[in-house]
């Protein structure tokens, strides 16, 4: 992550106040003990990794502790010096008809959240299904073949019907839909915050911290998108909702996704959750090579896919930190893996909360990303942490988890650029 300094953040050891610290105030050093004004105990100050730019500390439980970014250093790297050109093939891909269109039940209603009916008027939230007629019959057929499910699975879709959308007629874009509300659910309900996470929700040695980091990153991957259609509707002249409070893309990113704003871990746990969806794809690559020679894939989809799957990022071992850390989490005893359950039980809480999404466009992508993520834990947990079978995995989860690799690696293309201006 270039041009960003990095963050200098203090904890007093003896009154356990914390706080930021210019950069540009003291020298260069990786530990470095100043007095407190507010205690006459010293305190401990100490920076973020320069191999990365803006590893932070961050507060958990009064104080503030080191996060995984050293760790996860040379997969950032490798997605910095990499991810131009694959985001580049994922755009294609997203072209095919394999890959954008969903049947999506738009009319489920919330389970989780009393809400009031709310009519988005804007023409930006409205999504209509496709022609039947433009639905290729393979993808009616093997999505009708593979509609059942496990009760106790990983996130399942939505059932077929007659109404498919595409994602390329609908894209991501600047909405003004204010989704606080179930985002404060998604990460006080379906996030994991009990003893195992109480030092730390993203860092803490079990596999519910690495699911907490995996759904913020989902959430830091959104953000991005909303501030890069904020700056797009700027640039192609739009004007913007009466009483609209997101006009300025650079404070909108500041606060979103910047290491002072609301989530101070929000662009490392972009890359993590990044991290584990290649990881997935990778686990994927035997399956999905098998449909496009065995024509589950039409030959053009497959023509775009191919690129992707051998691109070198996916089999990089540094990007494989991450779902190695993940799974090590997943076996490290017998009561991590007999919890497992409770990872599948969230993944289909974060898809049904979707549900409750009250503009229908980012209602269909935000269950596109989610049933992404899903995929991706499916594929490397499975029902034990040794891995799933992905021969198991249906079509419409298979172009979730490469749409959702496209969205990422675009938000942080966008991060990237961000960073720099």
């Amino acid at each position: 992550m270039k041009g960003v300094s990095p963050i200098l953040s203090l904890v007093c050891l003896g009154c356990s106040n914390a706080f930021v610290i210019n950069p540009s105030s003291v020298m260069s050093a990786s530990l470095r003990s100043i007095d407190c004004n507010q205690d006459k105990g010293r305190g401990l100050l100490s920076f973020s990794s320069p191999k990365i730019g803006n590893t932070l500390l961050h507060r958990t439980s009064g104080r503030l502790s080191a996060t995984q970014a050293d760790e996860l250093a040379p997969g950032i790297a490798a997605i910095d010096a990499l991810n131009t050109d694959l985001d580049q093939l994922l755009s294609t891909l997203r072209e095919q008809s394999y890959f954008r269109l969903y049947s999506v039940d738009m009319l489920a209603s919330c389970e989780y959240i009393p809400q009031e009916l709310f009519e988005c008027y804007s023409e930006t939230c409205e999504i209509y299904p496709v022609d039947e007629e433009e639905i290729p019959q393979f993808i009616r057929k093997v999505d009708m073949d593979e509609h059942d499910f496990e009760l106790d699975g990983w996130a399942r879709w939505d059932m077929p019907s007659e109404d498919y959308y595409d994602t390329s007629e609908f894209p991501e874009e600047f909405t003004g839909y204010d989704g606080s509300e179930v985002w404060n659910f998604i990460h006080d309900r379906i996030a994991f915050h009990d003893e195992e996470t109480r030092i730390d929700e993203y860092d803490s040695d079990n596999w519910k911290a690495d699911f907490n980091k995996a759904v913020s990153g989902m959430h830091s991957m959104i953000s991005a998108q909303v501030v890069k259609g904020i700056e797009e509707k700027i640039i192609s002249g739009e004007g913007f909702e009466d009483g609209c409070e997101w006009t300025d893309p650079k404070t909108e990113f500041d606060r979103r996704l910047g290491p002072l704003g609301e989530t101070p871990q929000a662009i490392e746990n972009l890359y993590f959750a990044y991290m584990l969806l290649l990881s997935g794809a990778y686990a994927a690559k035997d399956r999905l090579i098998e449909d496009c020679i065995s024509g589950k894939i039409d030959s053009e989809a497959a023509a775009a896919l191919k690129p992707v799957l051998d691109y070198p990022l996916l089999a990089d071992e540094s990007i494989a930190i991450a779902s190695k850390k993940l799974r090590s989490h997943a076996l490290k005893d017998a009561q991590s893996q007999n919890k497992l359950w409770e990872a599948r039980l969230r993944t289909r809480d974060l898809f049904r909360i979707m549900n409750c999404v009250q503009c229908n466009k980012c209602r269909l992508h935000g269950k596109i990303s989610a049933l992404g993520i899903s995929t991706a834990l499916q594929v490397l947990l499975g029902r034990t942490g040794e891995g799933g079978d992905v021969e198991r995995v249906h079509r419409v989860e298979l172009a979730a988890l490469m749409a959702a690799l496209s969205k990422f690696s675009s938000a942080i293309r966008f991060c990237q650029r961000m960073q720099t201006e």
